[in-house]
């Protein structure tokens, strides 16, 4: 997949591109139809499947506050591979492309992506003022396809509704409305090498601000992003088991830290994990945080989680 990140210096495909605009955070199930329907139409076309996204969620700029990222932007790239997205432009948005006419900012993309049709969400708005909408697509005389909402329970899949089930760690409702597990991704960075002492050495992740479930011991699944970035299912590649712990360790640590860490222990692997990406999926919860006497007592009950993981994702 291509990745841009600004408007200037863009080349368009031979073919041009059927574009889609949006935040997409999470990725769920009401995008992944406007993904599908991108892709689609662009192979009807023989154009470029491109999706324009932000760097960082717009109303850090319009309102002076951002809610929390299900999936920060090198998540979302991935997941737009995944989904055959074949050039994604992520822009910077500032007070400049806030400030931008929706008519200029329409007409940046004709010129720069050599786009020649559009598919949206049945919500989407874009440009100063937010004029920006399928109706005024139409008024200009451009080609576009209005794709609309995806219900789950009868209620409309929403980047809202799931963070509100995710902080509360309602797995299965927001499972239910990305369409897969709720996961993470983040960068493998280094740590105290505490696990490593217990016998049970951890992947530290660098979340970039990214939501998880609330504070407890998971069992889940997890990938390296070099094997499951193509298109597709992660490109075919194996799951790897993990025991994911998110909390403040408080056994071993005197001070918490102001905000949890994520810790994964990888069942069956052996090799280097530092600087790589990880990506990992929470399939189950196991137990909530404790303040264990002592150190062993700590590797006994890592000891049980590991056994019930092992059981659970091999069930």
């Amino acid at each position: 997949m291509i990745r841009s990140e600004t408007l200037s210096g863009l080349q368009p495909a031979p073919g041009g591109a059927v574009v889609s605009i949006g935040v997409f955070d999470g990725v769920h199930l009401g995008h992944q139809a406007i993904l599908a329907a991108n892709v689609a139409r662009a192979r009807e076309l023989d154009a470029a499947p491109t999706v324009v996204t932000f760097q960082s969620h717009p109303k850090q700029v319009l309102l002076g506050r951002a809610p929390g990222s299900l999936t920060p932007l090198g998540h979302r790239l991935e997941l737009f591979q995944r989904q055959g997205i074949a050039h994604s432009l992520a822009l910077n948005f500032d007070a400049e492309l806030r400030d931008m006419p929706a008519e200029d900012f329409i007409q940046a993309l004709v010129q720069g992506l050599g786009a020649r049709a559009f598919v949206l969400g049945f919500d989407s708005k874009f440009g100063r003022d937010r004029r920006g909408t399928p109706a005024l697509l139409n008024t200009l005389g451009l080609d576009v396809e209005v794709v609309p909402k995806v219900l789950v329970r009868e209620r409309a899949v929403s980047s809202t509704a799931i963070r509100e089930a995710v902080s509360l760690g309602d797995l299965a409702g927001a499972q239910a409305m990305l369409g897969r597990s709720v996961s993470v991704f983040g960068q493998v960075i280094r740590g105290r090498a505490l696990g490593r002492e217990l016998g049970f050495p951890t992947a530290n992740l660098d979340l970039q601000h990214g939501l998880h479930p609330p504070v407890g011991v998971y069992c889940g699944r997890a990938w390296l992003a070099s094997e499951a970035s193509q298109p597709g299912s992660r490109g075919g590649a194996e799951p790897l088991k993990a025991v994911i712990n998110v909390g403040f360790r408080p056994t071993v640590t005197e001070q918490a830290s102001e905000t949890p860490l994520v810790e994964v222990h990888l069942l069956d692997f052996e090799g280097e994990l530092y600087g790589q990406q990880l990506e990992v999926e929470f399939t189950a919860f196991l137990r909530g945080e404790q303040r264990f006497p002592g150190t062993g007592e700590l590797q006994e009950a890592i000891t049980a989680d590991v056994a019930t993981a092992r059981a659970r994702l091999e069930a």
